[in-house]
Parts: C-alpha cells; structure tokens; sequence
C-alpha cells in the first residue's frame, strides 16, 4: 500500500491545482479523501486527514480510486467526488444541486452564532436563513445554538432537497426548510418576531461568473454566485426586506463579496431601521460580514 499511495500522491502533487477559495485542499488530504471515497467510507477533505486509511487491496477498487483521482485532475470538485463536505465542524453531504460550503462563509457563521449566544433570550431565537444552498449556514447555526429555532429557505428546487438530505443527514430535523424567493417564504406571521437573518447570497457580477475558474463555472450552480449587473442585488434587497421580519434589537447577518463591504456599510448606516452596524474584515483585511442591528 505505501508505495502505490506514493505513487498517487506524486502524481496528484505533480498535476492537480488548487483554487484559492478551498484551501484545505492539498495533495496528500485530496487523495486520502478520494480513498475514503472508493472503499465507500465518505468523507470531506478535512475529516479524511483523521486517522488510519482503510484497506484497499482489491484491483476493483484501486481502479476505482484510479478513476477518481483521474476526475479530480481533469477538475471536478473533491467535494462533489467524495460527495461531502466541511462546514463549522461538520461533515455535510455535497453535490452539483448547490455551492460547496466556503471557508469565508465560516466567518458569517461563526458571527451569528456569537450574537445568538451572547444573550438569553426567552423564548428561543428565532433565525432565518435565505439562500440557504445546502443549508450549511443553518445547520451550523442550528448545531451550535442548540434550542435556536431556524429556518432555511432557497428559491431553488434542487437545492433544498440536498438541504433536506442533509437535514437527515445531520439529525437536524428541527430546521424548517422552505422554497421561495428571499424572504417571500415568511408571511406576516413572522413580521418582527426574527432575532437573526442570515444570508451568504451570490455577490459576483453577472458579466464575472463565466470568467470563473472552469471548476466552479462548469461544476457548481450559476444561481449561488450570480449577483446581478452589479454583484449586489441580492444584497440589497436583503437591506430592505430584512426590517420587515427582525424585532427590536435583531441582527441582519451578511457575507459580501471583495470590495463590497465599506459601501453597504454606509448604506447601512443611513437607514433608520438600523441602529449599529458592524463590519468584520478577514485575516487580509477585507470586509467579508456586514452585522447590522435592527432599530
């Protein structure tokens, strides 16, 4: 096994690039999660890096994993090979219907999750979240903020029933998912009773997203990344849809794209219905979440 593993993983360093936006993918964790992958023992790119891998002695399943690697360098997405990914801690189900889970959409996560637990609140936090995907951002939360009520919701069929997979997947049946454009799921039943909206929505130009690295373009969804002319207008909707739904003292939680964040942040800051407004910037110092408090 040690020197056909080497032989792979030579290959694998000699030939396969990586995109910036999944760095926890390198040679050697790329290929222990393909070999979880062909002896049928799935798992993401960062939970393949625990432990011993398991056998593969048989010719079958070699070529299997031969196969895979094989798809991986002619750039389809490792998590759409291993069918999992990696999200705040846990091991989602993954696959063409919906975005793969970010690392910067962590930072979104981890944001609302501290606003959620810095205060106690009777009865329960009550959280949307729209654009859901594969519902990673509301799992997360719902994992993390455990008598939190959340709901998910996503204007795309084949979206939600990888989020309802995952809903399975996970255990967590307690979230509600719901299809329909942004908000319009949340009837007046929901009007100010919200401590959290959240929202990792596309934010790429429209004119940008067929530029994009081959790997994303022809792999995962135009749908989650297309932000219009502008890149912003999910995003702007959202600022005004949002003070509908939230109570006094809910929070509007956003991920924006490179370059985003300071203009939003003013817009922010101009409108009544918000009365703090909080921008995080990433380890480079860009602005990646926008936090804005509801009046």
């Amino acid at each position: 096994m040690d020197a056909f593993y080497r032989s792979l993983h030579d290959h694998l360093a000699g030939s396969l690039q990586t995109l910036p936006d999944k760095p926890r993918e390198n040679p050697d964790n790329a290929l222990r999660a393909l070999w979880y992958a062909a002896v049928g023992q799935p798992r993401s790119v960062v939970t393949a890096g625990e432990g011993e891998l398991p056998p593969l002695d048989d010719d079958v399943g070699r070529r299997r994993l031969q196969q895979l690697i094989e798809r991986r360098l002619a750039g389809e997405p490792l998590a759409h090979l291993t069918g999992r990914a990696h999200f705040m801690g846990l091991d989602m189900l993954s696959g063409p219907a919906a975005l793969i889970p970010r690392v910067e959409t962590e930072q979104l996560a981890q944001a609302g999750i501290e606003l959620l637990l810095g205060e106690p609140r009777h009865p329960a936090a009550r959280v949307i979240d729209v654009c859901t995907g594969s519902g990673n951002l509301a799992f997360a939360i719902a994992h993390h903020v455990p008598d939190a009520v959340v709901f998910a919701a996503d204007i795309s069929a084949e979206a939600l029933a990888l989020a309802e997979c995952n809903r399975r997947h996970l255990g967590l049946e307690r979230v509600e998912l719901r299809r329909g454009d942004l908000l319009e799921p949340f009837g007046s039943e929901f009007d100010s009773t919200i401590d959290l909206v959240a929202c990792a929505p596309p934010y790429i130009l429209s004119a940008k997203v067929e530029q994009m690295a081959p790997e994303i373009a022809e792999h995962e969804p135009r749908l989650a990344f297309d932000g219009g002319p502008l890149g912003v207008t999910i995003l702007l909707r959202l600022l005004e849809e949002s003070p509908r739904l939230l109570r006094g003292g809910g929070w509007l939680a956003l991920e924006v794209g490179l370059g985003q964040g300071p203009a939003l942040g003013r817009r922010l800051l101009r409108d009544p219905h918000y009365d703090a407004v909080r921008q995080l910037a990433d380890a480079r110092g860009d602005v990646r979440v926008i936090l804005a408090r509801r009046a």
